[in-house]
């Protein structure tokens, strides 16, 4: 058996199939049961039950022996571009001290020094990492370097390998501003959004306690919308607070986080176009309260599931363990959790040719060492990917 690269492909004998197309199966995943897939030039062509896999579909069959099939995951949150780790600090919070915003400085000093050669570097090896547990789309954030030069770098590096970057000079107020949190303010909403625009298709901030406050987050988001950037807003981690309203009203296409949230915030999330992205990662490492998916997904909510990786709060890549949390922590279904990583994370990001597996979407296909997605919540920690295709092609 071999892989058609950028040729076709057939992937037969797939005992589950999520294609996220109730057009094409059953309930919201469109689940099809023994069945096929046909790939062309890196995307699918035809879905289906294999008994009726249109002849001389491809040239290069797989024989996937029974196993499910998923679309990769869709990892709308992730930041991977710093230096150093903070052990020490994850350490010290699991023996008893609590996680605020402020360690983020911490890594902020840390990738300013360090040259572009060694961001690159932890950047390769990460989306390296997620790629092998599944995820075959990643967003990345800048906010480690916090002034115009260093959120730039950021930029360049994460654009090097996702299309999807995103501008967060507003993630704390850097030790050099602690005086003056509006001039930093003025600052990321000025001369480092100049900078950092023509790199990224996002622009985000970190709306909570020992970060920026709602007048703030509004001002620099509506400059970036003026850049032709589109928000995204971490709200509601540590705290109640304006993350989710500033974001509806401003149309972001998330509100990230969510652990702490008002009736008001549910209803709006709920009753505009904003997905609630859900991070379950973060609180296993800090252990905070896990938000309430139920909660969203009972008032109408689009939920997404992401990783946060980053090396405070969340310093994990795998989108799997995430599921696996939603499930067990978080109330919802095996497959809510799988559509919420891989669709919910496409309208998280606003594409339509990832997160499915339906004709005229990217072959981002993941298979499984297990016959239904099922297994991914209900054997936790175990390595059940077995192997990852990219634009059709095998990589993992």
């Amino acid at each position: 058996m071999t892989d058609a690269g950028t040729g076709s492909l057939l992937i037969d004998g797939i005992g589950s199939l999520v294609t996220n197309d109730p057009a094409l199966g059953e309930g919201p995943l469109g689940l099809v049961a023994d069945a096929a897939l046909v790939v062309e030039d890196g995307r699918v062509v035809w879905a289906g039950p294999r008994s009726r896999v249109p002849e001389g579909a491809a040239r290069e069959r797989f024989d996937a022996e029974g196993r499910a099939v998923i679309p990769g995951f869709v990892d709308s949150h992730a930041h991977l571009v710093f230096a150093g780790d903070r052990a020490a600090e994850f350490e010290a919070r699991m023996s008893g001290r609590p996680y605020t915003a402020g360690g983020i400085r911490t890594t902020v000093a840390a990738t300013r020094a360090a040259g572009d050669d060694t961001l690159r570097a932890g950047v390769r090896r990460l989306v390296a990492e997620a790629l092998r547990s599944g995820t075959t789309t990643i967003e990345c954030k800048s906010g480690y370097g916090l002034t115009v030069e260093d959120e730039a770098r950021s930029l360049r590096v994460a654009a090097e390998h996702t299309a999807e970057t995103t501008f967060l000079g507003a993630h704390v107020v850097p030790p050099e501003y602690a005086a003056d949190p509006d001039g930093y303010a003025a600052l990321v909403a000025g001369p480092m959004l100049d900078a950092c625009a023509p790199h990224a298709r996002w622009i985000d901030v970190f709306c909570d306690r020992g970060a920026f406050d709602g007048d703030q987050t509004r001002m620099i988001l509506a400059a970036g919308k003026e850049r032709g950037l589109v928000p995204r807003v971490h709200a509601g981690q540590l705290q109640p607070g304006p993350g989710v309203a500033v974001a509806v009203e401003l149309g972001a296409a998330s509100a990230d986080h969510l652990t702490h949230l008002t009736d008001a915030d549910v209803e709006a999330l709920a009753g505009g176009g904003t997905v609630a992205t859900l991070l379950p990662g973060a609180e296993f490492s800090t252990r905070s309260p896990y938000p309430d998916a139920r909660r969203l997904l009972d008032a109408g909510a689009t939920v997404a599931l992401a990783a946060d990786c980053n090396p405070g709060s969340s310093y994990t890549t795998s989108i799997p363990f995430c599921v696996a949390l939603a499930v067990r922590e978080m109330r919802m279904t095996p497959g809510e959790a799988v559509w919420a990583a891989t669709m919910g994370g496409a309208r998280a990001l606003r594409r339509t040719d990832v997160g499915r597996l339906s004709p005229g979407a990217r072959a981002d296909i993941v298979m499984l060492d297990a016959p239904s997605h099922v297994h991914l919540s209900y054997r936790p920690g175990v390595p059940i990917v077995a192997r990852v295709w990219k634009d059709g092609r095998a990589r993992a």
